[in-house]
């Protein structure tokens, strides 16, 4: 029964993931994502372009990894990725709080859990690189889908959305080549300045 509570304890924890609000708008533009979204999005995503990866991936591997992901956030925050000062602490903030949240689980799921959030931050895997790809490209088809709204807000121009992008090229030359058009296409449309 030890297990069963510390499964469920973490599991009350993880819905609190539902109250991290994202700097995205939903692609309909009618309000901000949440983080449990994004990570259920990106995990469709995964079931839906596994195809275009670079190399072979396992997928299910893949979805495990991007359904955890971001359970740090709930002690971390979200940070906007074109925030340089938060980006400063972001990884010292996003271990404690894995340590802490994966710290709930039963020791076998926490070496688990823990070992998949870092195999996706250090991005050498095909899985943490292609679990990486959809997790940049999610938001940029959001601005595009919103006339840009987040990037417009932020001032944000396309070398920074190019770098921010880039680590796409990793998991998926195909998703790459899509980026680029998106990103060609924003531009000459006006919702995003070069």
């Amino acid at each position: 029964m030890i297990r069963l509570k510390q499964q469920i304890d973490f599991l009350k924890e993880a819905d609190k993931l539902k109250n991290i609000v994202r700097r995205n708008y939903l692609c309909d533009g009618s309000r901000f994502e949440n983080t449990a979204e994004h990570s259920w999005h990106l995990a469709l995503m995964v079931m839906t372009l596994a195809e275009h990866a670079n190399n072979e991936i396992d997928v299910l591997k893949t979805i495990l990894m991007l359904l955890i992901h971001d359970l740090v956030e709930i002690d971390a925050g979200d940070t906007y990725c074109y925030d340089s000062a938060g980006n400063e602490t972001k990884a010292k903030r996003e271990k404690k709080a894995a340590d802490r949240i994966f710290g709930l689980l039963p020791c076998d799921q926490r070496e688990f859990y823990h070992q998949l959030w870092q195999e996706f931050e250090e991005r050498e895997t095909p899985e943490s690189q292609f679990a990486n790809a959809v997790d940049r490209l999610m938001p940029l088809i959001q601005n595009v889908e919103t006339g840009g709204q987040t990037w417009q807000k932020n001032h944000i121009v396309e070398s920074q959305v190019r770098e921010r992008c880039l680590p796409i090229k990793d998991g998926s030359a195909a998703l790459w080549q899509h980026v680029e058009l998106l990103i060609k296409s924003s531009v000459a449309k006006g919702i995003l300045n070069n």
